[in-house]
């Protein structure tokens, strides 16, 4: 039997597969629409929606990030079907289709910064802290006083980080728990001698497409 772990894998890897057949069908390269696939994506889901409990924190962040965008996607092939149904959509084949696709996602690189190899946190105030959490529906929050005392919870931001990292298509293969972890003791020494606080509250989320994790002083 399938661990949590490997189904949540299937998952993104279906969520993606889903994606490229419903482009080759709207780009005349399928006669059907991918059917089985987004079945088996709905079932899944709804699996998981049913027994999040049973789920580390961990594995419900980045299944609530696949959620999102399944959901996101489904919108968008939603209305491309409906306005495929009402003849207003022109349809490329062949080489033509390709090429269009191919000129799509070489503008789409040449207009997306390069995301940071390694975190870049920014000390700011508590208003700032509320309005990032607005911003953005995946928000992950962390407080700690002494890190080295609070493996668990260092623990649980490095996974957060490292899942959004993942959902958001960014590197990660250099970042190692050891290092993380010693990134935030360092940062949450330098903030508390520098601001004169006890708690450092460090913040995990996406915005435009970028994971930032930001430390954030608590105030008293």
């Amino acid at each position: 039997m399938a661990t949590i772990d490997e189904e949540l894998s299937q998952l993104e890897r279906d969520i993606r597969q889903l994606k490229i057949e419903y482009d080759m069908y709207f780009g005349g390269g399928r006669k059907r629409p991918p059917n089985e696939v987004e079945w088996r994506i709905d079932l899944l889901i709804k699996r998981y929606a049913e027994r999040g409990g049973d789920m580390k924190f961990a594995q419900r962040f980045r299944f609530n990030n696949l959620s999102q965008t399944y959901a996101k996607y489904k919108d968008i092939f939603r209305k491309r079907m409906a306005q495929r149904e009402e003849g207003t959509v022109q349809r490329h084949f062949g080489a033509a289709a390709k090429a269009i696709e191919a000129e799509r996602a070489k503008a789409q690189t040449a207009a997306t910064p390069a995301p940071p190899s390694t975190p870049a946190p920014a000390a700011t105030g508590p208003n700032e802290a509320t309005a990032a959490a607005a911003a953005s529906p995946q928000v992950f929050r962390m407080v700690c006083s002494e890190p080295e005392k609070e493996g668990q919870k260092v623990d649980q931001l490095f996974d957060a980080f490292v899942q959004a990292k993942k959902q958001a298509g960014e590197e990660t293969e250099k970042l190692t728990r050891s290092g993380f972890n010693e990134f935030v003791r360092k940062k949450t020494k330098d903030l508390q001698s520098k601001k004169n606080c006890r708690d450092v509250e460090y913040v995990v989320e996406t915005v435009d497409g970028q994971v930032k994790l930001k430390a954030l002083v608590k105030s008293e």
